[in-house]
């Protein structure tokens, strides 16, 4: 075949047939990878919140072959065990000692829902997780110093891997709603939005539970279209129902209040699935109970309680409460979580809150406006308006649960969360935003069609601005210090022994970083350090970082009283006092100093780990 006949061949299948489509989604691919590229070579960093930590050492005792365990231990948890066991009339013994809160060995996690653990411990299992600092290396040090930790890096990269799946269901969510325009613009928008681009580097469950919730979404759309049709296959129909139930039930289990999505899911089947709208609603609503339940019996048999410690989430926050009151008391007093006054008033407090600043943000760009506007906007097509409908419905639910859920987590990581349950629904809104604007814009009386196109690359631009500042910004360091320096906690958690039992004020990153048992910072120096101390297992060191060094002096440190933390900060640092029995009195010294806080022990442990 002549070269000029092979070329003009090729020239046709580039304009013509599949190839236009697949250099698209080539392009696509690569615009993804080398965004990824470009955002971890300049803006990633470490891990920064509470959450990610928690479920990366969690996941790890599970692939070690731990079990369900955790070295992060929340006083609260030890209380619900210890209640529990006493009430069974069942103990634990280890080396003759009762142990009615299951501490002196590996302390059985109550907070996190198994699937995202489970996720990354499958994830270690496969990946070589190097746990130790890499100095030598260029990219994961800087100039000899701790830069990168290589665990932290690997879990971004499976949630940015995750992210770009949310992409794709979201291009062909818009696509069977809309037309590949709006797909293809609802995909950018949704790969340059840079909130879940930081999602990705928490380390949280974010980016899996937005994958499963747009999983549900399609669910969705396939139910309302297969029960339009004038004969709907009954088999068919039940068989997406049933995936819909099962998909809310493993969100569940990804987190906890992601579970009222079947709720909306119900409403949505019962009003427009047909004459047997109750039967398709209990059926949802069986299997999401068929996935659930045996996680909940579990968490009865080893608490009494179906949630652990993240059922009483919406206590926490209230005025009997306050920020991590809860979760840091070994002997809380659980009288005021039946009265109806504190919760109506955190529902009314977080709910004004929400509505001036989570929701005109949803999703960190302002191209969610449009989608309020929207709202006004009349479709012809019914499984668009029936699709808005089951999105309003999860947007007012989700509303509602992130109030009454909302703690302190959220004034220490704003946006940032796994309280934050309206990102969730950034990718659909997008969608409905996108198709508003394109409307707008074919109302336009405009001088020349080409000037679509320009219009549209502004838009676009506009509503991933966040992102592009982010890339254009200087390069960030990687180390979220203060509080966190891996460093030091490994360090420090070096002069311990593996079954010895540390306290802190970043219990999580002492778990995660320094893979030792932790438990978080008790409410005073005193009584509740020595409940655990006198009575459940000794605490041989403390590690206090900026997180209570950085207090306020009046509101945290003087009114906290002659047993706060504070003051025992003012003591020790200042006065150089130490509380009358007080068992941790060894400070490093010389070349075993720590710059990153406060670290007391029971003995120069450091010694024997220099010689």
């Amino acid at each position: 075949m002549p070269l000029a006949e092979i070329i003009q061949n090729l020239i046709h299948k580039l304009e013509t047939g599949a190839m236009p489509r697949l250099l698209r989604i080539a392009t696509l691919i690569l615009a993804v990878i080398g965004l990824m590229l470009l955002y971890d070579l300049r803006d990633w960093r470490n891990m920064s919140t509470p959450e990610g930590m928690d479920a990366a050492q969690l996941a790890r005792n599970i692939a070690e072959g731990r079990g369900y365990t955790t070295l992060f231990v929340r006083p609260f948890s030890l209380f619900l065990v210890q209640r529990h066991e006493q009430a069974r009339g069942r103990v634990s013994i280890t080396n003759g000692l009762p142990d009615f809160a299951r501490i002196k060995t590996a302390h059985p996690d109550l907070a996190n829902p198994p699937v995202y653990p489970v996720l990354l411990a499958g994830l270690m299992k496969l990946l070589p997780f190097n746990y130790s600092q890499q100095l030598g290396k260029p990219f994961w040090s800087d100039s000899g110093k701790f830069a990168r930790f290589q665990p932290d890096f690997l879990i971004s990269l499976f949630n940015q891997l995750l992210l770009a799946g949310a992409v794709v269901l979201t291009f062909f969510i818009a696509r069977k709603l809309f037309d590949p325009g709006v797909a293809w613009l609802a995909a950018v928008i949704t790969l340059g939005c840079e909130l879940l681009w930081r999602f990705s580097t928490s380390g949280q469950s974010t980016l899996l539970l937005l994958v499963i919730f747009l999983g549900l979404a399609w669910c969705v759309l396939k139910i309302e279209e297969l029960a339009r049709e004038p004969k709907p296959g009954d088999h068919q129909l039940l068989g997406w129902i049933v995936a819909a139930g099962v998909l809310a039930g493993i969100g569940a289990l990804t987190r906890y209040a992601f579970g009222w999505v079947i709720v909306p899911l119900a409403l949505f089947l019962i009003l427009f699935t047909g004459q047997r709208r109750v039967l398709h609603a209990i059926v949802a609503a069986g299997a999401f109970a068929v996935v659930l339940t045996p996680w909940i019996l579990r968490n009865e048999i080893v608490s009494g309680t179906p949630f652990g410690t993240a059922g009483f989430a919406v206590v926490e926050g209230t005025l009997a409460f306050p920020q991590f009151q809860l979760e840091r008391s070994v002997h809380p007093n659980l009288t005021h979580a039946f009265w109806m006054t504190p919760y109506l008033l955190k529902l009314g407090t977080n709910m004004q809150q929400i509505l001036q600043d989570g929701l005109p943000r949803l999703g960190g760009s302002w191209a969610s406006m449009l989608f309020l506007a929207g709202l006004l906007l009349g479709f012809r097509n019914v499984a668009i308006r029936r699709m808005r409908y089951f999105v309003m419905m999860c947007l007012g639910l989700f509303m509602i649960v992130q109030a009454l859920g909302q703690t302190a987590l959220t004034k220490e990581t704003p946006e940032m969360n796994s309280e934050n349950l309206l990102v969730l629904l950034a990718p659909m809104v997008f969608i409905y935003s996108v198709s508003f604007f394109l409307t707008m814009l074919n109302q336009m009386n405009l001088p020349a069609l080409l000037l679509r196109y320009p219009i549209i690359a502004a838009f676009t631009g506009l509503s991933c601005l966040p992102m592009i500042f982010t890339l254009w910004s200087s390069r960030v360091s990687p180390v979220v210090y203060p509080p966190y320096a891996p460093s030091d906690i490994q360090k420090t958690a070096g002069w311990m022994k593996e079954n010895e039992l540390m306290m802190s004020d970043v219990p999580w990153a002492v778990a995660w970083y320094g893979r030792r048992q932790c438990v978080w910072l008790t409410m005073n120096a005193e009584d509740d350090f020595y409940a655990i101390n006198d009575y459940m297992k000794p605490v041989q060191a403390l590690y206090l970082t900026s997180e209570t060094m950085d207090g306020k002096f009046y509101s945290d440190w003087i009114r906290g009283g002659e047993r706060s933390w504070g003051k025992f900060v003012l003591q020790t640092v200042v006065q150089s006092q130490y509380p009358n029995g007080f068992p941790l009195l060894h400070v490093p010294v010389g070349s075993a100093f720590i710059t990153s806080g406060i670290f007391l022990t029971d003995r120069d442990r450091w010694k024997f780990a220099t010689e």
